[in-house]
């Protein structure tokens, strides 16, 4: 390994404009389509983004038109469908605008044909038995409710990205993007109903998911990225002891942010508000070396392309300010991972929050109704949603200090769950007030408290007028969890609706109406309420009192994945056309074997590293202290405390050893079952990897610091 410090690279950026004089500029959205469309294509185009109105395939020329002479107006060349295929990263064709006539003339053409339909490989993605190799086809379908967008390398090359579904010729989904769309149509029909009930539907088209993720993420010198193995190829250090100093004390978090990488996040924002990602937040983060930005509410499906922009704009810039950006779950085991919490809420298409609980919400049934429809979801689908954040890296992460447990509850406050308590003994009469904090000095305000704290510690909080689901990984694409939770809203909106319609009648209203609702949410709370818990998701007490309340507690991606291959949730996800029990199957089948890929690329990767670089060093080091005993014993000098260090160190070397040949052993063994081979690579193969780290991370410990072949957590994390 090189001791040379990896360079301090200077900024050569200006710092950047106001976010106002930048936003969006990069997007096909706004004001760029208001000034380059035809008002009457302008008008049916947005009829289609802000209603969910069928695309008028009428309009498609005229647009593509449009967004060809912008795109060639700002440097671009080539054009591409952008999407995200099952393995969870995007993908893209690029093709050129330029086009041959008759002729020979050149010219530069994007047609509606072309904006609209694209034809990629269908049989090189992962389709989980959908699509055999000898079977091709598959094509895009443009997402006209997600903005086009330029997306230019540091090589300054500009590419027209346009957001687009994947799907099989058979018309299967093969992506993140359609069962999410087809989700959001799922729960926006369900809530409708309630709206309905409560006769606040008069001027709303749709109910439409709102959704703003975090993003946690750790930057280290890209020297030292590339000096280790283990970061280049599986993203996460497979050996490491820990350094003498990690967050201990607590001086990281939320501290001054270190001059280059201020400047790495200057730039970072400068492009994601180019293109329309209106993130707001940044920080450091509890971990030395690990950040986080975050965004204010967009649409849920834009959300989540823009999740995917951000990521890849995240990696892109740290390269130039010499960093490594690290999205991994758990890039550095004992020290805080990375999430991606997910702030996911519901609204119509006129701007009113469905989950703003408002000054008495006592009063307010209408939002109790959505409350307790998002209860018994969780309740009733729990396992469903633990599935859906479930991976091999974020298996490293749930349940430790920076995560919540692998079982799934819900946080309401104290507010509301004392109108859950009135509920369960007739109507709620009253909501707890927050108050104000007098802080003891004149020269400080008084305080406006909220009702209810809140808990880091919960899996899916209730945080003011929204849920956070915080167990999402740091490195998922949030679309497929929030694919799950949509459809498992739908389905309990669709229930409470039923019920209520049920109990009241046709047009319900005033006192009658009430009583009924009540009587729902009565019965609805006292069936599902197991599920809330306002304690610490860590202790073991919550653990025995889940079992005793019956919620499920799936450890481990092995665990959890089999969940999608039950007829509950083949039923479920068909019922309301979110994913046939083929396209059900078929992501199963490709998480499944994406975590067995991802265990035997990390089993794999730790055996190289110790066979060429730990085992090497440590002998070298054996080498130095038998040398260091040999010439004591010449001298005639007793040394019997190196004689015995000497022995353990022998003794370390062929415990590695052991443990190595486990975990080959372990590694090799073949399966035709891919849930057989996913328990095996999780209870044998995890199992091996611990134990050879547990080894590796000893004789770090005692290597000296001249021999040892990698860069050390030290170096990676607390050198700014």
């Amino acid at each position: 390994m090189s001791t040379t410090k990896p360079h301090e690279l200077t900024p050569t950026h200006q710092a950047p404009p106001r976010a106002s004089d930048v936003f969006g500029m990069l997007t096909f959205s706004g004001d760029t389509m208001m000034k380059r469309l035809p008002s009457d294509v302008h008008a049916s185009l947005l009829k289609t983004i802000e209603q969910g109105l069928p695309l008028d395939p009428a309009v498609a020329n005229t647009v593509a038109v449009a967004m060809k002479d912008w795109a060639l107006d700002n440097g671009a060349t080539h054009y591409c469908h952008w999407f995200q295929p099952l393995t969870g990263m995007t993908a893209e064709k690029h093709d050129a605008f330029l086009s041959i006539l008759g002729d020979g003339t050149a010219i530069e053409k994007l047609s509606g044909n072309q904006l609209i339909q694209g034809e990629p490989d269908a049989s090189s993605f992962p389709s989980g038995g959908i699509r055999d190799t000898y079977e091709a086809r598959g094509y895009t379908a443009w997402d006209a409710t997600s903005p086009a967008f330029l997306l230019r390398n540091p090589g300054g090359v500009t590419t027209l990205c346009i957001p687009t579904a994947f799907v099989s010729w058979t018309g299967e989904a093969l992506d993140k993007k359609t069962p999410l769309l087809r989700s959001i149509r799922a729960v926006s029909e369900q809530a409708m109903r309630i709206l309905k009930i409560f006769g606040t539907d008069k001027g709303v088209a749709q109910v439409v998911a709102t959704l703003g993720c975090e993003q946690e993420y750790f930057l280290i010198d890209r020297d030292l990225y590339r000096a280790r193995l283990d970061l280049t190829i599986t993203g996460r250090t497979l050996i490491g002891a820990m350094p003498p100093k990690g967050h201990q004390l607590d001086d990281h978090y939320f501290g001054a942010i270190p001059d280059r990488v201020i400047s790495f996040m200057a730039a970072a924002e400068h492009r994601l508000f180019e293109l329309g990602v209106p993130v707001k937040t940044r920080h450091n983060e509890v971990a030395p070396g690990q950040y986080e930005l975050a965004p204010t509410f967009e649409l849920a499906n834009i959300a989540a392309d823009h999740q995917m922009v951000c990521m890849h704009v995240l990696k892109m810039t740290a390269r130039e300010f010499g960093f490594e950006c690290l999205l991994h779950e758990k890039p550095f085991a004992g020290v805080n991972g990375s999430g991606k919490h997910n702030n996911w809420s519901l609204a119509t298409n006129t701007g009113v929050n469905l989950l703003d609980p408002h000054e008495e919400t006592h009063h307010n049934l209408q939002f109790l109704t959505f409350l307790c429809g998002v209860i018994r979801a969780v309740d009733t689908h729990a396992d469903l949603l633990r599935a859906s954040i479930a991976s091999a890296a974020n298996d490293h992460r749930l349940g430790a200090n920076e995560a919540p447990p692998a079982i799934m509850s819900i946080y309401l406050g104290s507010m509301l769950t004392d109108i859950l308590n009135q509920l369960q003994h007739g109507s709620p009469k009253k909501t707890i007030k927050g108050g104000q904090l007098d802080l003891g000095a004149g020269t400080l305000p008084m305080l406006p408290r909220a009702a209810s704290d809140r808990n880091r510690t919960s899996p899916f909080a209730f945080t003011g007028n929204k849920f956070e689901f915080r167990a999402v990984g740091s490195t998922a694409s949030v679309a497929w969890p929030n694919t799950v939770l949509n459809t498992i809203i739908a389905e309990s909106f669709d229930a409470i609706a039923t019920a209520i319609e049920n109990k009241a009648g046709k047009n319900a209203s005033g006192a009658k109406l009430d009583e009924a609702v009540c009587s729902v949410l009565k019965d609805t709370v006292t069936n599902h309420r197991r599920v809330c818990f306002d304690g610490d998701g860590y202790s073991a007490a919550w653990h025995s009192e889940a079992k005793k309340r019956g919620l499920p507690n799936l450890r481990n991606t092995s665990e959890a994945l089999p969940v999608f291959e039950s007829k509950t949730a083949q039923e479920l996800f068909s019922k309301y056309s979110v994913l046939s029990p083929i396209e059900l199957k078929a992501r199963a089948e490709v998480l499944m074997e994406l975590y067995v890929t991802v265990v035997g690329i990390e089993a794999r990767t730790m055996a190289t590293m110790v066979r060429t670089q730990i085992l090497p060093a440590a002998t070298r080091a054996q080498c130095e202290l038998a040398d260091a005993v040999g010439s004591s014993r010449a001298a005639g000098v007793e040394c019997p405390d190196e004689e015995l260090a000497l022995r353990n160190w022998v003794q370390k070397l062929s415990n590695l050893r052991t443990a190595l040949a486990t975990l080959d052993k372990a590694e090799h063994k073949e399966f035709d079952d891919i849930a057989q081979h996913m328990r095996q690579c999780s209870d044998d193969v995890v199992t091996a990897m611990a134990e050879v780290r547990t080894h590796c991370d000893s004789i770090e410990k005692w290597t000296p610091a001249d021999l040892w072949p990698l860069p050390t957590y030290a170096e990676m994390l607390l050198d700014r």
